[in-house]
């Protein structure tokens, strides 16, 4: 029985992290079976970069719904996945960055007040398709999917159920609110007769992931490659959080350079398969204190588990049937709390917005990035996140310090 309790731990951690995993795929257009094959390649070789040291899980980020989003009905996926491939080079350059210079380069070079509104501006430049989607519409708002009636009914439960059990659930319930959630809203949809079994009957039990190889696309690259900036600089909170948990500085060792180059790998490996940028999990750092389960052995049985789960091709097709208003209700939730993030990035690091410098950069940063500005470069536009970063990082290193 011994023998069984670190993979029936693995497969634990995994269930944690699910409901968060898959949802970044669905919302952005993308397989989930290839997301879960790529958590769990991504999560081995963070392992095998960080020497396996860290008990940490790697999978979809949530910071990138809104640029895949995008990325995927301009360009297609296979053109947004040269742009994701560039992110993990991102994040590999700054674990260089961090080599050569220390830990601290990332905090002079991205400090709170630059990092903040960028991570609001992703949390709010998708409000508008959260909201259609729990009023029971495309993203767009173009086409009503369900009844809106109904759909408010089903979407307005699904966050009702995903706030409270993250407020009042206790054990492992408090670490899977999503994921309940989704099951309240998935069963109201299914007393309301919205959900549509089809494709499950159709698809095979055992199937290869619908991989798609990235494609060469420089104004994708040059629109993605600014957002990394925010997970990176989150990547820091996770393992300084993890640390905490486990009782080691893993910012020593196995060393910021290491975890930031494992991360990057991670995230370019996933493109290659066509799957989402991966990201440490937060909810499983949770986990890990709740069930003070610290072997990374672990970690490498969930990423097992992952990639297993994968080749079920009905695990695709039955997550496909989740109804419009079940994720724009959970979307409500998930968009305005990224931009809490942010709020709080603000708050943590005391940024004092009174003078005028931060105010500035935060205020540019903003406006630009939710108010529709943009800069016409003829081979691409510059506008959104990527310009609210890019507009964030030059002021930050152009504006002078008040004396």
């Amino acid at each position: 029985m011994q023998q069984l309790k670190t993979p029936l731990l693995g497969l634990q951690m995994l269930f944690v992290a699910f409901g968060a995993l898959v949802l970044v795929p669905i919302l952005t257009g993308l397989d989930p079976n290839v997301a879960l094959f790529t958590a769990g390649i991504g999560t081995l070789v963070f392992q095998l970069v960080t020497k396996r040291q860290v008990p940490i899980f790697l999978a979809s980020s949530f910071a990138f719904i809104a640029p895949i989003s995008y990325g995927v009905a301009t360009w297609g996926i296979a053109a947004t996945m040269s742009g994701l491939a560039a992110a993990g080079v991102l994040y590999m350059a700054l674990g260089l960055l961090v080599a050569w210079q220390g830990n601290q380069i990332i905090h002079r070079v991205l400090p709170a007040v630059v990092v903040a509104p960028v991570i609001i501006v992703i949390g709010l430049n998708l409000a508008p398709v959260g909201v259609n989607m729990a009023l029971g519409k495309t993203g767009d708002g173009a086409v009503q999917l369900v009844e809106a009636s109904t759909a408010l009914t089903i979407s307005l439960t699904a966050l009702a159920v995903t706030v409270l059990v993250s407020l009042l659930g206790k054990g492992l319930f408090k670490l899977v609110p999503i994921l309940i959630g989704l099951t309240v809203g998935y069963l109201l949809s299914l007393y309301f007769g919205i959900v549509n079994f089809d494709s499950v009957s159709e698809a095979a039990w055992f199937a290869l992931p619908n991989f798609t190889a990235p494609e060469f696309h420089w104004e994708a690259i040059l629109f993605i490659l600014p957002i990394a900036i925010a997970p990176a600089v989150e990547h820091i909170g996770d393992i300084t959080a993890i640390s905490n948990v486990a009782g080691k500085d893993f910012l020593e060792k196995p060393g910021l350079k290491r975890t930031l180059m494992g991360d990057g790998l991670a995230t370019s490996a996933a493109a290659l398969f066509g799957g989402p940028p991966n990201t440490t999990y937060s909810e499983v750092t949770g986990a890990v204190a709740l069930t003070k389960s610290f072997n990374p052995v672990i970690m490498t049985w969930a990423a097992v588990f992952a990639i297993g789960l994968s080749f079920l091709g009905k695990t695709g097709a039955l997550l496909a049937t989740i109804p419009v208003p079940v994720m724009g209700g959970i979307m409500v939730l998930l968009f305005g709390a990224i931009a809490v993030v942010g709020l709080k990035t603000l708050i943590t690091a005391q940024v004092d917005l009174g003078k005028g410098k931060n105010m500035a950069i935060v205020a540019v940063a903003l406006v630009f990035g939710l108010g529709g500005m943009q800069f016409d470069l003829g081979l691409f536009q510059l506008q959104g996140i990527a310009l609210a970063a890019i507009s964030a990082i030059a002021l930050n290193l152009l504006l002078p310090n008040e004396k």
